[in-house]
């Protein structure tokens, strides 16, 4: 018996199901009906309007990156290529403390992140925010953080020091406005200048407006070098405090006094794990991007500069020549002579990022910068690599999981009903890929380029990319948070 009513719009047969849940592949048929999977099995008895045949090839659940900076990318590029193309059907937007939304204050401060620099992106309200997502719909759908320094820019005349009682109370307020607008959580960036002078209670108390909701704290720690763990330990007390479920961002050990340090802190994250909620998500890569902070140039081995605003031909460029070319500055002179401008920094060891991605309860996120001249490959990358290269090539982790990391894992952490798994009811966001060919080709030299071995990319139904390009379709949608669900659970 099939068990479906009617007739469907499309039939996928012969597919090799890895479901998100991290079972091993089955051999079923997946047959669609309007945004939702209608049965999956053996459906030889039934037919539909559209048939593809697999022919063995793998069929998993859109992959939704949990960690992203594609606020503006949504709205300017709504073919979402650098996502579409290795398989994204959803995105989180408004991490490490930065968001379109709420965004209130008139000028634009120094500290502010270039993703705000251009004011038509700049929207009051989540409200504002998720309508015109609504109105000019992507290819991909997406979730929204709301990002704590965008808060302090609404309300505070000084960044250089922690917020006053009455300043917590506005910033409150603005994340209810979101929370209530659809917004699933908040983020912070407290290595960032503009939220540096944060303090913990800070941070805990307007997270505790989230409480009721069951919100979402994700954290770019303070500290993901020398003082690591103590950085681990402050966002887990967050919180506690709050009385929310954490999530720590892009989880590394950065510095070379650092390297190795991912064997203590992923102990410790789980200790914390036995009295809390909280997890984490990583990318594949020894390098870190985010903008030219003179104040950390000399901790990476290299520094690439990936965009520059006032002298655009410094663009991807190697640190170190600019500053030859300068008249022999040093590092730190040079990216002051820049600023502002993005860079990525080579800060990591393999064996590092080989343990995070291996750990059964990391997910995966490419935090890559799209408004980047030369972006970082993970913006194009991430996916595909974790499959291709670390799975299949390097038998780091078993595929099906590293299917997991990036589907029903994420889709559960963050309460996303009815995506990252295959069954029947759930939204049709299905990937149909080559496990023998599917690889990442983005590189450093040349980062703007799509993965191989990725056949289709369906979202709520729809193709939006086939063989290599985009279908032009733009079937996403902005998901609000949603009630009733079951996050971030212990075991």
């Amino acid at each position: 018996m099939s068990g479906i009513d009617g007739r469907p719009d499309l039939i996928l047969r012969g597919a090799d199901i890895l479901d998100g849940t991290g079972a091993a592949r089955r051999r079923a048929d997946i047959a669609v009906t309007g945004d939702r999977i209608a049965a999956i099995g053996d459906l030889g008895s039934v037919a539909a309007d559209r048939e593809i045949d697999c022919g063995g090839r793998v069929v998993t659940p859109g992959f939704i990156d949990v960690h992203t900076h594609d606020d503006r990318y949504l709205l300017e590029e709504p073919l979402m290529p650098a996502k579409a193309s290795q398989g994204v059907t959803t995105v989180v937007v408004g991490n490490c403390g930065s968001s379109l939304a709420p965004y209130t204050r008139p000028e634009l401060p120094k500290q502010a992140s270039a993703m705000l620099d251009d004011p038509r992106w700049r929207f009051p309200t989540a409200g504002q925010y998720f309508a015109a997502l609504d109105a000019g719909p992507a290819a991909v759908n997406s979730a929204m953080l709301v990002g704590h320094r965008s808060l302090r820019f609404n309300c505070m005349d000084d960044l250089e020091r922690p917020a006053t009682d009455a300043e917590i109370g506005q910033m409150r307020g603005q994340l209810r406005e979101a929370l209530d607008a659809g917004a699933i959580g908040m983020s912070t960036g407290l290595f960032y200048p503009g939220a540096q002078k944060a303090t913990t209670a800070e941070v805990a108390e307007i997270a505790s407006e989230m409480r009721a909701d069951d919100g979402i704290y994700t954290a770019h720690i303070r500290d993901e070098g020398d003082r690591l763990l103590e950085s681990i330990e402050e966002a887990a007390e967050i919180g506690r405090r709050a009385g929310v479920q954490v999530v720590l961002s892009h989880h590394k050990a950065a510095g070379r006094a650092n390297f190795g340090k991912t064997a203590l802190s992923l102990p410790l994250i789980e200790k914390l794990r036995a009295g809390q909620r909280i997890g984490f998500d990583v990318y594949p890569y020894v390098a870190s991007s985010t903008a030219l902070l003179p104040a950390i140039v000399d901790r990476a081995q290299r520094v690439h500069v990936t965009w520059c605003k006032g002298r655009p031909e410094y663009a991807n460029r190697d640190l170190d020549e600019v500053a030859r070319e300068l008249g022999g500055l040093t590092r730190a002179v040079a990216a002051a002579a820049l600023v502002p401008a993005g860079a990525i920094y080579f800060t990591m060891d393999e064996a590092d990022v080989r343990r995070v991605v291996a750990h059964p309860r990391s997910m995966i996120g490419s935090d890559g910068i799209p408004w980047d001249s030369f972006p970082h490959p993970r913006l194009w990358g991430t996916f595909p690599r974790v499959l291709g290269h670390y799975a299949r090539d390097e038998g780091l982790l078993p595929f099906a999981l590293a299917v997991h990391k990036m589907t029903g894992l994420p889709a559960g952490e963050f309460g996303l009903r009815d995506r990252g798994v295959l069954r029947a009811g759930a939204y049709a966001d299905l990937v149909v890929l080559d496990p023998d060919r599917i690889a990442d080709t983005a590189t450093f030299a040349d980062p703007k380029q799509p993965a191989t071995g990725i056949a289709l990319v369906m979202v709520n139904g729809e193709a939006v990319w086939r063989d290599g390009a985009s279908t032009g379709a733009r079937p996403g949608r902005a998901l609000r948070r949603q009630t009733g669900t079951t996050r971030g659970r212990k075991d």
